[in-house]
């Protein structure tokens, strides 16, 4: 990571929402930071508390606990009024979702709806912020920009309507992006249109960008480091490089070991991590993990025990701290 000061810093960031059947604690003490020019990946199962991050850093939960600390550009955004986060959302900090046509209003025009952000945060005028829209559009590769404007989002097929929310996304030049599982309802070449698109305005404009996926294959593309969450906690941040070649918590590794290989046979069954994801409502007092951890199979009863008793923390080497008992760095386990 840079010398800068980052563009985003989250500490002990804990979401809990209160059901009829208890309360769920969906993010755990989570911290990790995102420095201008930089991507962060997180990832891990559904469930695992990646959007609800999302959500919470951009102050989107209505029916939720939150605390902890999330400052971006200085400034705390955890406990600001409903009125200052409707401010900085699309001017200082912006967000992209995996399903465009639900995300975008039908019966506006994109270039309406592009406009109308803008005008909120700038109070420019509609013709100002018409053409606004037109560069906005030029921007991300839409052809015809000037025509497409005045067009409706059904208009647009899936990679045109995603790079429409990207045009709005991008229009205020905010600081931060929060992508949302954005390629995941694409087909695989318009994948990596999107992922470069991000990645060139990324490199221009200096943004701090988090991406939010299950596809590790978007991560090895597009992260600088990486953050892995189970059970909503983070169990491992490592930059790309580290975190592909020397994982060091078995859940990453497991992660890792249930991608497709090139050189597997045909007929040679994909590695699947065995078990389900842990309860929110009933946590384990120990690892949760524990109960679908291959190394337990082979472990003492004593070493057994401390996992199933004992909550790991998020620790060890400088630049690649995981969250387990016995921790398996440079491939081999401590």
């Amino acid at each position: 990571m840079g010398d800068l000061e980052p563009a985003l810093c989250v500490r002990d960031l804990t979401v809990t929402f209160t059901t009829t059947h208890g309360l769920v604690r969906a993010v755990d003490s989570l911290g990790f930071e995102v420095r201008h020019g930089e991507t962060l990946g997180i990832v891990g199962e559904s469930g695992s508390g990646k959007s609800v991050t999302s959500l919470a850093v951009m102050g989107l939960h209505t029916s939720a606990s939150v605390s902890g600390s999330i400052i971006l550009g200085g400034r705390e955004l955890t406990g600001l009024p409903e009125r200052e986060l409707n401010r900085l959302r699309g001017r200082k900090m912006a967000m992209i979702f995996q399903d465009p046509l639900s995300s975008l209003h039908p019966y506006y025009t994109v270039g309406e709806q592009i406009a109308e952000h803008h005008r909120v945060h700038f109070g420019s005028g509609r013709r100002a912020a018409r053409e606004r829209a037109v560069e906005a559009l030029a921007e991300v590769g839409i052809p015809e920009p000037r025509r497409r404007v005045r067009e409706y989002p059904h208009q647009f097929s899936g990679g045109m309507r995603q790079r429409v929310m990207i045009a709005m996304a991008l229009s205020c030049e905010p600081e931060l992006l929060i992508a949302d599982e954005p390629t995941t309802a694409l087909d695989v070449t318009v994948q990596a249109q999107i992922l470069e698109l991000i990645a060139r305005i990324q490199q221009e404009r200096g943004l701090a960008v988090i991406m939010i996926t299950h596809d590790l294959g978007v991560v090895a593309r597009v992260a600088h480091e990486v953050l892995v969450m189970y059970g909503g906690r983070a169990v491992e941040r490592a930059d790309v490089d580290t975190l592909f070649t020397a994982p060091a918590h078995p859940y990453t590794r497991g992660l890792l070991d249930s991608l497709p290989r090139f050189d597997d046979s045909d007929d040679e069954p994909l590695r699947a991590i065995p078990g389900t994801p842990p309860s929110l409502l009933t946590p384990a007092p120990g690892c949760a993990f524990a109960p679908r951890c291959p190394r337990l199979a082979r472990a003492s009863d004593q070493e057994r025990s401390h996992c199933e008793s004992e909550l790991p923390l998020l620790d060890g080497p400088a630049g690649h701290p995981a969250a387990c008992h016995f921790p398996a760095y440079e491939g081999i386990a401590s």
